[in-house]
């Protein structure tokens, strides 16, 4: 009968094997794992972060502490790095490889890329195979913090989906800098800031209309998960922007001249003020605890921990079914601070999902419920190896 049919579990990207050479506090390390659930144990400050931020490197953009190339080099080394691993992922087995060459004096580091050891044009080629999303102790505060924290959440969320978002949002900054250096000068060249302007409107709608379609496909993915009974309450999410309202009333084509035009009819105000004051690099992320209709920021430190959690779990779903792959996930310390209901309830959500989860934190109890299906690695100061029983 169809009711009796067996759920088949969504397919997910998995790391088989991940090789670290210079990278932060590891000279060398080589891991090799199989299960769904990875573990990560040790005290703090011996390197657990250190080994997922090495893998979020497999992903565009600056990994999950948002570090320059050079430092996440071994201090006692020649200043090259790399990270590579071997991936089951949506094309199948893959070795996926980044880091940098020992830096020549005075030079600028260059990223590498490769795939099964040939060069690849860039990281976002690695999207391919797997995404890779994350949650850190860090984005915590992200709801009461400045604009620009719940942006780069939202580029992150955007960057999942389309690996070349953020280079739309780098060639938006860049843009943006050009024009306020050129509106400094006491006269300033009225041709230059025309094709600046035009440049910019045109990048800066296409990074407006990134970020909208990944709200409202998530906004789509967090209605299908609503349940008043569920451990980790759901959120409304919405932009708080000029531009995004712009692009929600006009055809992308307009919306661009509209905004030259507001960029042009703001030179003088842009000038005095030094900086740009209209755009989608001042938009911000609205957030809202559906269960109590308050805005997350006014909602209690456990409850914006666990609105946090459904919108990575929501974000991850939403992935999987766009891609048809599940992605891999890294949750930084993750489970320390949730009372036991909601740890069993992520460690189910995980499962259901299907992805790779790599779990890190300092006490190996809080994992007691998945440690026989998870592999548990001890971390140590430079080293990293499968924890023995201690039966």
């Amino acid at each position: 009968m169809p009711g009796n049919d067996p759920v088949v579990p969504m397919p997910a990207a998995r790391i088989r094997r991940l090789r670290l050479q210079n990278f932060r506090s590891y000279r060398a390390a080589q891991i090799e794992v199989a299960a769904s659930a990875v573990v990560l144990v040790g005290l703090n400050g011996a390197g657990k972060t250190n080994l997922i931020e090495a893998i979020s490197f497999l992903a565009p953009g600056r990994g999950l502490r948002r570090a320059t190339l050079d430092e996440v080099a071994f201090q006692e080394g020649d200043g090259s790095w790399a990270v590579s691993a071997d991936v089951e992922g949506a094309l199948g087995l893959a070795t996926l490889g980044t880091g940098i060459e020992a830096p020549a004096t005075g030079a600028p580091a260059t990223r590498l890329a490769r795939i099964d050891r040939e060069g690849a044009a860039s990281v976002a080629a690695f999207a391919d195979h797997l995404r890779v999303i994350w949650l850190i102790p860090a984005m915590d505060q992200m709801f009461n913090g400045p604009a620009s924290e719940r942006r780069r959440f939202l580029d992150r969320l955007a960057l999942a989906i389309d690996a070349e978002h953020s280079s739309r949002v780098a060639a938006l900054e860049r843009a943006l800098r050009s024009r306020n250096r050129l509106l400094q000068e006491a006269r300033p060249d009225t041709h230059w800031l025309d094709a600046i302007e035009h440049e910019t409107a045109e990048i800066a709608i296409a990074v407006a209309a990134g970020r909208a379609e990944t709200v409202a496909r998530l906004q789509g993915a967090l209605a299908a998960r609503r349940d008043a009974n569920a451990i980790f309450p759901t959120a409304d999410i919405a932009l708080d922007g000029a531009i995004e309202a712009l692009i929600a009333q006009h055809p992308a084509l307009e919306a661009e001249e509209r905004y030259r035009a507001m960029l042009r009819d703001n030179r003088a105000r842009d000038a005095a003020a030094g900086r740009t004051l209209e755009g989608p690099h001042l938009t911000d992320l609205a957030v809202t605890h559906v269960g109590k209709g308050i805005p997350a920021a006014d909602a209690s430190t456990g409850e914006q921990k666990a609105l946090l959690i459904g919108l990575i779990l929501a974000h991850a779903s939403l992935i999987a079914d766009m891609s048809g792959f599940a992605p891999l996930l890294l949750l930084d310390e993750v489970v320390a601070h949730l009372d036991p209901a909601r740890r069993s309830a992520l460690f189910g959500e995980l499962s259901k999902l299907g992805a790779q989860a790599w779990l890190t934190g300092a006490d190996p109890a809080a994992f007691a419920e998945i440690e026989g299906r998870a592999d548990v690695l001890e971390v140590r100061p430079g080293r990293v190896a499968a924890k023995q029983s201690e039966a």
